[in-house]
C-alpha cells in the first residue's frame, strides 16, 4: 500500500509525485498512456510558454537549469539583468511590448535566474520531471487507464488496467475528461464553448499567404508561428465540431480559408488536434481522501498559455500540505487550505479566459471592442496589468498579516555569500530568513524541527528584517525595519504544527 497514488503522469502528477517523495512519501503515479512520447508534445505543437512564477518554482527545486537545457534555452539568458521581464505573452491575440512594464511597478521582486518566462515544451517538461521520478524512484505503471475509484474512512482503491491499487490517499492528475473526478462525484459547473480551437503542423502551398503572429478576423482569430508550418485557429462555431471525428485536411483548410478571408491552400496535415473554450472548475479540490489537481479541477480555452502554469501552481501547493497530513504532523485545517488558496486563483484564470473569448468573439462590435482593448493595452498600465494577471507573482493568498508580502511569492533574495532565498527551498522546507543580523530568531525557530533557520545579510533586502517562507515558496509572515516579531511563533504554528515534542 502506498501513501499516495496519482492518476495521470502528466506534468501536473510528475511535478506532485517529485514533491510528495522530497518529503518522503511513497508514491505510485498510473498513466493510460504507453509511450511518454509523443509527437504533440514536441516542438512546434507542444511548444509552452512556463511564466516567470512558474520559472521560479522550477528554480526553487533545482531544476530550472535542467529545463532550461531540455528547452534549447540557456538559463542565464532568462536572469533579469535590467530588473524587468522582456516578454509579457498577449491578450486575445493582441501582444503586448515588455517595454512598458516598470519595473517599480513590481513591488518586492528582485533580478534573478527565475525573473522571466521560459519558452519550452511538453516534452522537456516531461523529460525533467521523469529524471526527476526516476532518482526518488518513484513508480511509474504505463498503459493502465484507471476506470473506477472508492474510498473508505482508511483509503482509497483504484482500479486502473484491470488490477486494484490500495493508498492511503488519491490525486486525480488526468486531464480534462477526468475518469476520478466524475467517479469521485466532484460537481464541475462553468460555461459551455463558443468556438473550436484547431492547432495543426501543415504544409502550406504558400506559406507567405499568412502573416506570421496573430491575426483577428471578422470570422475568428489564426495564429501562424516561426515553426516550420506550426498554424492555429479559432473557429466561432459554438464548440459544433465533434472531437471523435477525424481532423482531414479539407476540414482544416476550409476551417482557415473561412477564418482567414484567404484561399490558403494546405498541401499536407502532418498532426493536428482541435479543443474548445469550454470553461469548467470543480467546487472543491477535495472530497476526503481524494483530490484534483491540474485540468482534472479545471478547464477552460489555452489562450495566453495560463493552464499548465495553473496546474504547477496547484501541485506545488498541494505537495507539501498533503505531505505533512500523510506523515502526520499536519496542523489542523492544513490540507482544506489547498482548496481555499488554489480555487480563486483558477476562477481568476478562468474569467481571464472568458475575457479574451469574448474580446475575439466576431459580431457587429468586434471590430469596435477590439481597438478599445488595443488602445487600453497599448499603455504602461494596461501592459503591466497584464503582466500582473499572468506572472503568477503578483497573487497573493489570504494569510492576514499587515505586511504586504504576506500571502505572495517571496522574492528571491540574494545574500551576501552568494545564496540566493530559492536555493534555500530545495529540500522542500520552509525556511524562517533573519536578516537583522542580531540572530534574535534563532532559538524560536528551533521550536519546529521542519523549519530552516538562515541569519545572515542581503545585497538588497529590501526593508525586509525577517521571513517566514512555506515550502511552496509563499510568504506566511515578514517584519519590515519598522514592525516588530511578535507574531512570529503564531504563524509559524499556523502553518508548521505544534513544534517539536
Amino acid at each position: 500500500m502506498h501513501d499516495v497514488v496519482i492518476a495521470g503522469a502528466g506534468p501536473v502528477g510528475l511535478f506532485l509525485a517529485g514533491e510528495l517523495a522530497l518529503a518522503g512519501c511513497s508514491v505510485l503515479v498510473l498513466e493510460q498512456d504507453e509511450d511518454p512520447r509523443a509527437a504533440w508534445k514536441s516542438f512546434p505543437l507542444g511548444l509552452r510558454g512556463l511564466n516567470p512564477g512558474s520559472v521560479e518554482t522550477f528554480h526553487r527545486r533545482g531544476m530550472l537549469d535542467a529545463l532550461s537545457a531540455a528547452s534549447g534555452v540557456d538559463a542565464a539568458e532568462f536572469a533579469a539583468n535590467s530588473g524587468g521581464p522582456r516578454s509579457v505573452s498577449h491578450f486575445a491575440g493582441i501582444e503586448l511590448d515588455a517595454a512598458d512594464i516598470d519595473p517599480a511597478s513590481l513591488p518586492y521582486r528582485v533580478p534573478g535566474p527565475a525573473s522571466e518566462s521560459l519558452m519550452t515544451s511538453l516534452e522537456a517538461v516531461g523529460e525533467v520531471l521523469t529524471a526527476r521520478a526516476d532518482a526518488y524512484r518513484i513508480g511509474i505503471v504505463r498503459d493502465v487507464p484507471v476506470t473506477a475509484v472508492e474510498q473508505d474512512a482508511d483509503g482509497v482503491t483504484v482500479t486502473a488496467g484491470g488490477k486494484e491499487y490500495r493508498a492511503g490517499w488519491l490525486v486525480g492528475c488526468d486531464g480534462g475528461r477526468s475518469v476520478v473526478r466524475r467517479s469521485a462525484g466532484f460537481t464541475f459547473v462553468g460555461t459551455e464553448p463558443l468556438f473550436t480551437g484547431y492547432v495543426a503542423r501543415v504544409t502550406f502551398d504558400d506559406p507567405d499567404a499568412l502573416p506570421l503572429g496573430f491575426s483577428l478576423t471578422p470570422a475568428g482569430m489564426y495564429l501562424r508561428t516561426p515553426f516550420d508550418g506550426h498554424v492555429g485557429m479559432m473557429d466561432f462555431d459554438g464548440g459544433a465540431f465533434d472531437r471523435r471525428q477525424e481532423l482531414t485536411r479539407d476540414h482544416l483548410q476550409a476551417v482557415l480559408r473561412r477564418v482567414s478571408g484567404t484561399g490558403v491552400i494546405l498541401k499536407e496535415v502532418h498532426l493536428a488536434s482541435s479543443f474548445t473554450d469550454r470553461a469548467m472548475q470543480a467546487t472543491t479540490y477535495r472530497q476526503g481522501r481524494i483530490l484534483l489537481a491540474g485540468d482534472a479541477a479545471h478547464i477552460h480555452a489555452p489562450l495566453g498559455g495560463q493552464g499548465l502554469n495553473l496546474g504547477i501552481g496547484d501541485a506545488m501547493n498541494l505537495g507539501w500540505k498533503l505531505a505533512a497530513t500523510v506523515r502526520g504532523f499536519a496542523p489542523e485545517g492544513l490540507l482544506d487550505t489547498y482548496t481555499g488558496e488554489r480555487h480563486p486563483v483558477g476562477a481568476s484564470v478562468l474569467d481571464w479566459s472568458r475575457a479574451q473569448v469574448a474580446t475575439m468573439r466576431p459580431g457587429p462590435g468586434a471590430a469596435a471592442l477590439q481597438r478599445l482593448i488595443r488602445d487600453l493595452l497599448g499603455t504602461p498600465a494596461g501592459t503591466a496589468h497584464v503582466y500582473r494577471r499572468t506572472s503568477g507573482l503578483c497573487h497573493r493568498y489570504d494569510l492576514g498579516g499587515e505586511h504586504p508580502l504576506v500571502g505572495r511569492t517571496a522574492p528571491d533574495l540574494l545574500l551576501v555569500d552568494g545564496t540566493r532565498l530559492g536555493e534555500l527551498l530545495r529540500e522542500g522546507q520552509g525556511v524562517l530568513l533573519d536578516l537583522s543580523g542580531s540572530g534574535r530568531l534563532r532559538e524560536a525557530a528551533t521550536a519546529w524541527d521542519r523549519l530552516r533557520y538562515i541569519g545572515g545579510q542581503a545585497r538588497d533586502d529590501l526593508g525586509i528584517r525577517a521571513l517566514l517562507v512555506r515550502p511552496d515558496g509563499i510568504v506566511a509572515w515578514a517584519e519590515g525595519h519598522e514592525t516588530a516579531s511578535a507574531t512570529f511563533p503564531q504563524a509559524a504554528g499556523r502553518w508548521f504544527g505544534r513544534g517539536k515534542s
